[in-house]
């Protein structure tokens, strides 16, 4: 368990990223693993010439599509649990919002290259990310399922704007690729049992390699306004309700739901 959770948020707010190393037992990884691999098989099916051509994630991991009712509450039960409750809390301590989940995995194209973004940049022009990367909070807990190369991350640009080298990598501007190697990068390999905390819109990449297979569960503060990337099917059913511990993650979202609708008429 976590001994300091004001340590966590310090480190978080000042880095844009924590690690906590070996904080899921064997027994924890091994049920998770179970359950994401079910769904990953038949996403891939489902998936085939997107997987096989350019594929590097997958989404909406909870949702009904691809697990039955037990599987999926055995999720919502990991994702709700104390450690990752604990964890959250300390980041986002005023009703943090479950947002959904994501599988990252090597794409199966060899030639296929990691590249260095920011989550916001996919749905803001350069100016509103300026903004974005000071006004929202969204926070991936990235769980590795086995030992990968893991994570390379540009430290506090959570709350700072590129300088020149990461703007023109990242924008793949002036000659520049989004796969090149930044100065500013720190490599942060991770093994399963690990969990990385950190924030979507600082500048990051994934690692490609080794065994690379991440549950990403990402959860974001209410003040920002993110109800709408909620896919409605990846939330639990009412009926899941009392088969899960803590609900508070996925009744925060509900009553963010909620008052929307009642907002919009």
């Amino acid at each position: 368990m976590i001994d300091n959770s004001s340590q966590l948020k310090s480190n978080y707010d000042q880095q844009g990223y924590i690690v906590i190393r070996d904080y899921f037992t064997e027994t924890e990884i091994s049920s998770l693993r179970k359950v994401v691999l079910k769904f990953h098989e038949l996403w891939k099916k489902d998936n085939e010439k997107f997987y096989k051509e350019e594929a590097f994630n997958s989404s909406l991991i909870t949702g009904s599509e691809f697990l039955a009712f037990d599987d999926r509450v055995k999720l919502f039960n990991f994702i709700s649990s104390k450690k990752i409750m604990d964890v959250v809390e300390s980041v986002i301590p005023t009703k943090p919002s479950f947002m959904n989940t994501q599988l990252f995995f090597n794409p199966v194209n060899p030639q296929q290259k990691d590249f260095w973004h920011r989550d916001c940049q996919y749905d803001h022009e350069v100016e509103e990310q300026k903004i974005a990367i000071q006004e929202t909070q969204v926070v991936h807990l990235r769980v590795p399922l086995f030992d990968e190369l893991g994570m390379e991350l540009v430290p506090g640009t959570h709350k700072r704007w590129d300088n020149e080298e990461e703007y023109n990598v990242r924008q793949e501007e002036k000659g520049r690729v989004s796969s090149e190697n930044l100065s500013t990068g720190k490599e942060i390999k991770l093994a399963a049992g690990d969990l990385l905390v950190f924030s979507a819109d600082m500048i990051h990449r994934g690692l490609y390699g080794m065994d690379r297979l991440a549950l990403d569960i990402l959860v974001f503060d209410p003040a920002g306004d993110f109800t709408d990337y909620v896919d409605d099917d990846c939330l639990p059913e009412l009926s899941m309700m009392d088969k899960i511990d803590d609900p508070r993650l996925f009744m925060n979202i509900l009553d963010l739901k909620s008052i929307k609708a009642v907002e919009q008429g």
